[in-house]
C-alpha cells in the first residue's frame, strides 16, 4: 500500500521509541492488551470515545502517580491503536 512505510514509522516511533514507558505497556495501550486497571480504564476510554475523556480523569491518574509524560504516552499510543484499526477496517472495506 502506498502509505504503508510511513505507517510504519510512525508505529515504530510511538510504541517502540524512546520514552518514560516500556514498548511494552505503549504497545498494550494500543492494542487493548494488560495494563495497570486504572491506566486500562483510560486507554480503553481513548480508544473508544476520547471525546468523553475529562480533565477530572486524567487529574486522578496524576494523584495515581502517573506522571504527565506517561500519562500522555499512553494517550498517544491508544489513539494510535484506535486509528490504525479504524483505517485498516476501512482498507477492508474498500478491497
Amino acid at each position: 500500500m502506498r502509505y504503508d512505510r510511513l505507517i510504519e514509522e510512525l508505529r515504530s516511533a510511538t510504541l517502540d521509541g524512546p520514552g518514560e514507558l516500556a514498548p511494552e505497556i505503549r504497545r498494550a495501550a494500543a492494542s487493548g492488551g494488560e495494563l495497570p486497571p486504572d491506566l486500562a480504564a483510560w486507554a480503553a476510554k481513548v480508544r473508544e470515545r476520547a471525546y468523553a475523556t475529562t480533565d477530572g480523569e486524567f487529574d486522578e491518574l496524576l494523584r495515581a502517580g502517573h506522571s504527565e509524560d506517561a500519562i500522555f504516552e499512553v494517550t498517544v499510543a491508544a489513539a494510535l491503536g484506535a486509528g490504525l484499526d479504524r483505517f485498516e477496517a476501512a482498507v477492508r472495506a474498500l478491497r
